[in-house]
């Protein structure tokens, strides 16, 4: 995430402070289609642990991971386009963009974990006599996640403020 001499002379710290929340925001899109995505490949299609959604038979389960893939992709694509975007007006923010990359991320697995998972039970990560180690890595990670991206988050909004403010 450093930033090399020439990309410093091309950012625009004006336009970037500017863009501070927009940097976030591409982040928490991405981070959001990224998760989901490795979620649809991995588990359900590479492992078949689960389908998005399991109350009914397998081609239901099929069609809804079909929709679930889908709006990953349209969340990771709105985040690129915010990132190019961003690139061309020189207020691209890697740090901040990494921190809304974490917290979406986090954010959506954990509300899986919670509310798709627990709540609604439209599936589980996996069906097994003892769902709690499965559950406990899964909203472990989301945790971590998020905590990393407040992290980068506050540290890059010290950046923001003016000296003493």
């Amino acid at each position: 995430m450093s930033t090399s001499a020439a990309e410093k002379a091309e950012i625009d710290v004006a336009a970037r402070r500017q863009a501070s929340q927009r940097n976030v925001w591409a982040g928490v899109l991405f981070g959001i289609g990224t998760v989901a995505f490795i979620d649809e490949a991995v588990f359900h299609q590479i492992l078949h642990w689960h389908h998005f959604y399991d109350l009914s038979g397998t081609d239901i389960g099929l069609v809804s991971d079909g929709f679930f893939h889908a709006l990953s992709w349209f969340a990771t694509i709105g985040g690129l386009f915010l990132v190019a975007d961003l690139r061309r007006r020189r207020a691209f923010w890697a740090t901040r963009w990494w921190g809304g990359v974490l917290l979406g991320g986090g954010g959506f697995q954990l509300y899986d974990g919670l509310i798709q998972h627990k709540l609604l039970g439209i599936h589980q990560i996996r069906y097994v006599d003892d769902l709690l180690p499965y559950d406990l890595t899964w909203n472990a990670i989301a945790l971590l996640m998020i905590v990393a991206g407040v992290v980068l988050l506050i540290r890059t909004r010290r950046n923001i403020l003016p000296a003493g403010g």
